[in-house]
């Protein structure tokens, strides 16, 4: 494995934006699918602030304060997007954000929400799959949208009020420009999902679901493994994961070799 880079502003830029970029293109491609949700995003100095419909995880800004100094009118624009949407304004921010950023934040009226650790770990060309392993990795191809939508639905099983949550998420994931999809196979059955968006060398992982009866035999492992691989051989070199602080998807994370970049707080006032 090559080495890790620091937990600097420069790379908070590159997680941050990557990040940024892969919800701009299901943004985009919500717009596509529904239009009448009237998803949409603005660059607004360098902070990209998104709509995915009022409640979406998506409805929230990128990068505030990380690439530019954040003044209040660059705040008077994003809060006058969200106010003609009519919902509330959410910001994910970096601790490597500009020092004035809380302050500004808290001056608005703005209060922490919620926690995330960004973490991350280096690819190089030696990365491959387990070749003992009875799980078959593949990329989903362009008709197998809904196919991989509900495969990665399935696995919320044991939360049924998510199941079509998921697969509508699944859904506009899957015509994600810039998001390649992955299925993970034992035998002729699907058993689990995964994700990729690419950016500036950075491939962020995503949509990690395996269907309750498959658990517990390396399918996840296998699709980080030929995710790694596949974003190596289209020129990455970091790989990005987001958490839950102290969940079980962060401490999956920690044992196949990722590590907290820095954990960051999201800001909102409705």
């Amino acid at each position: 494995m090559g080495s890790y880079a620091f937990s600097d502003l420069a790379l908070s830029r590159r997680l941050e934006r990557a990040e940024a970029a892969a919800n701009a293109s299901f943004v985009d491609a919500r717009s596509r699918l529904a239009p009448s949700v009237g998803a949409t995003w603005i660059d607004v100095d360098g902070t990209w602030a998104m709509f995915d419909g009022v409640g979406s995880p998506l409805t929230q800004t990128f990068g505030f304060g990380v690439f530019s100094t954040p003044l209040d009118e660059q705040l008077d624009v994003i809060e006058s997007f969200y106010a003609t949407r009519q919902c509330g304004v959410m910001h994910e921010v970096s601790p490597l954000a500009d020092a004035s950023t809380v302050s500004l934040l808290g001056a608005r009226g703005y209060l922490p929400l919620e926690l995330s650790s960004v973490m991350h770990r280096p690819i190089d060309a030696s990365v491959a799959g387990d070749s003992s392993s009875d799980v078959h990795v593949r990329v989903t191809t362009a008709d197998e949208v809904s196919v991989w939508a509900n495969a990665s639905a399935q696995g919320w099983g044991e939360y049924p009020e998510f199941g079509d949550f998921m697969r509508d998420i699944g859904t506009v994931m899957g015509t994600s420009r810039h998001t390649v999809c992955f299925l993970a196979c034992i035998g002729d059955a699907i058993a689990a999902t995964g994700a990729i968006a690419m950016h500036d060398g950075v491939a962020l992982l995503a949509g990690a679901s395996t269907i309750p009866a498959y658990r517990g035999r390396g399918a996840q492992n296998a699709l980080l493994l030929a995710r790694m691989a596949y974003a190596s051989a289209h020129g990455c070199d970091l790989a990005q994961m987001v958490a839950q602080p102290g969940s079980s998807s962060q401490r999956n994370a920690e044992r196949q070799g990722f590590r907290i970049a820095y954990t960051r707080i999201k800001w909102g006032k409705t």
